[in-house]
C-alpha cells in the first residue's frame, strides 16, 4: 500500500496489480456467491492468481526523487494509467508497495471535481478544500488561479456553462497551485489551447526546478524529451526498459515493430519490409510538420488477388484516423497478383501534421467485386514534433501579416 516516508519523492518496490475480467456483481444473486467465497476462505488470496484474473502491472519498480521529472511511455494497455492511479491512492497493489513522501497532486482528471451548477470562483475553493487548503489559502492564491487559466471573464457562471477547453484550464490552475512536492500528470498538455499547453509546459518546467519530483504520462514523445530525462517504457504491465529518455524511446519504438511482425502471423498477405525517409533519404521516425519524406513498403500474397491494391493511412493515438488513400485512389492500375508474389509500394507524403504520434498502416485490397478491405497491419509508429506556433490536427503552412490600420481622418470633396 502506499505510504509516506521522509525526504520528498516516490519509490515504487515491486508493485503488483491484478484484475478480474467480467467482475460484475449487479445483482444480489452475482453478489452473495463471492461473498459467501470470501467469509469461507475459497476466495483466491489478494496476491495469487484466479482463473480470470490477470495482472495489469507486474513487478514495477522505480524511484523519482526531488527536483527529477520521469516519464512514462507505453502501448495502450501497457499498464500507464493503472500504475498512476495506484501512485494517487486510488487503488492499492496487492503486491509491494509505494512511498509517496511529500504532498501529492494529480493532473489526471482535471476537472473532475467541478461542480457544474456552482460559478467558476465557487469551484476554486470547492476543489481548494478537497485537495486540503484552507479557505484563507485558496483566497491568497484566488488571483494567481485566476490570471493562470485565463476565465476572469466568466469567474462568476456557473462552470456547466463553461467550454471544455476553459474547464481544463481551470482544473489545471486550481491543481498546479496547490504547492505540490509530488506531482502526477497524465496526458494534461493535450488539454487547451495551444498557447496555455505552452504555459502549461512552463510551469511544469518551473515546479521541476523548484525541487518537486514530477511523473509524466504521455503519448507525445517530444514533449516527454522535453521535460523527463529519464523515462520509463511499460509493456503489458512490466517494466521493458527504465533509462534515458532517448534510450527509451528507442526501445518503445523496437516494441511497436516487435507488435507488427507479430500481426504478421495471421493468415492474409505479409508485410516483407517498410520504411520511411526524409527528403535526403535518411531514416527517420521523428519529422517537422510540413516535412517531405518517402514511404516504401512491399507485402507478400498468400492467394491470388484479381485487382490488389496497397494503401497507407496514419492514426493518432486515439484511433482517429488522419489520412488515408491507396494506390487505385490515384489511379495507379490494380495488379492481378499470385500466391507468393511480393508486391512494392513507394509513396511520397508531405506531413502536414500539427505534431505527435502517428500510426502509419499498410492496408492491403482486392478490388475484385465491391471494394474490400484484405488486411490492414500496424507498419511504424513515428512522430511529428509539436510547435507552439499552431495546434489543431493539420498543418496549414501559414503566413501572416499584421499591421495596424491607417487611421486617415477620412475622406474629403
Amino acid at each position: 500500500m502506499a505510504t509516506r516516508g521522509s525526504g520528498t519523492g516516490i519509490v515504487a518496490d515491486q508493485v503488483w496489480k491484478k484484475f478480474h475480467r467480467g467482475e460484475v456483481h449487479d445483482s444480489l444473486r452475482d453478489l452473495i456467491p463471492a461473498v459467501a467465497r470470501r467469509m469461507t476462505g475459497r476466495a483466491v488470496k489478494r496476491d495469487e492468481l484466479g482463473s480470470d484474473d490477470f495482472w495489469s502491472v507486474r513487478d514495477v519498480s522505480f524511484r523519482v526523487e526531488a527536483g527529477e521529472a520521469l516519464g512514462i511511455i507505453g502501448p495502450n494497455g501497457a499498464g500507464k494509467s493503472t500504475t498512476l492511479r495506484i501512485l494517487t491512492g486510488i487503488m492499492r497493489p496487492d503486491r509491494g508497495s509505494v512511498q509517496i513522501r511529500g504532498r501529492l497532486r494529480a493532473l489526471i482528471e482535471v476537472a473532475a471535481g467541478f461542480h457544474p451548477d456552482l460559478t467558476g470562483r465557487e469551484n476554486i475553493f470547492l476543489n481548494g478544500a478537497i485537495l486540503g487548503m484552507a479557505t484563507g489559502e485558496v483566497s491568497r492564491k484566488l488571483d494567481r488561479i485566476v490570471d493562470f487559466s485565463g476565465v476572469e471573464a466568466f469567474l462568476d457562471t456557473p462552470v456547466k456553462r463553461y467550454s471544455s477547453g476553459m474547464m481544463a484550464r481551470l482544473g489545471f490552475s486550481v491543481a498546479a497551485h496547490m504547492d505540490p512536492q509530488v506531482l502526477l500528470v497524465d496526458e494534461i498538455l493535450s488539454v487547451g489551447d495551444m498557447a496555455f499547453q505552452k504555459k502549461c509546459f512552463s510551469y511544469m518546467e518551473g515546479l521541476s526546478e523548484q525541487g518537486v519530483a514530477v511523473v509524466f504520462v504521455s503519448h507525445n514523445m517530444s514533449a516527454i524529451a522535453r521535460l523527463c530525462p529519464n523515462t520509463m517504457v511499460l509493456h503489458q504491465g512490466a517494466v521493458r526498459f527504465l533509462g534515458s529518455t532517448d534510450e527509451a524511446q528507442q526501445a518503445y519504438y523496437s516494441l511497436l515493430d516487435e507488435k507488427a511482425a507479430d500481426a504478421q502471423q495471421a493468415p492474409g498477405p505479409s508485410l516483407e519490409s517498410f520504411e520511411i525517409r526524409d527528403a535526403e533519404g535518411v531514416p527517420k521516425r521523428v519529422f517537422r510538420s510540413g516535412e517531405r519524406c518517402t514511404v516504401r513498403t512491399s507485402v507478400r500474397v498468400d492467394r491470388r488477388y484479381q485487382e490488389f491494391s496497397l494503401g497507407l493511412s496514419l492514426a493518432m493515438p486515439s484511433g482517429d484516423e488522419s489520412f488515408h488513400t491507396t494506390s487505385r485512389r490515384l489511379n495507379e492500375p490494380t495488379i492481378d497478383a499470385q500466391a507468393g508474389d511480393v508486391i512494392e509500394l513507394t509513396a511520397e507524403l508531405t506531413l502536414n501534421l500539427a505534431g505527435g504520434s502517428q500510426t502509419v498502416w499498410v492496408q492491403c485490397h482486392d478490388y475484385a467485386g465491391s471494394p474490400s478491405e484484405v488486411r490492414r497491419v500496424a507498419a511504424m509508429e513515428i512522430h511529428v514534433q509539436k510547435s507552439l506556433d499552431f495546434g489543431g490536427i493539420a498543418y496549414l503552412d501559414p503566413s501572416v501579416q499584421l499591421r495596424k490600420a491607417d487611421s486617415g481622418a477620412g475622406a474629403t470633396d
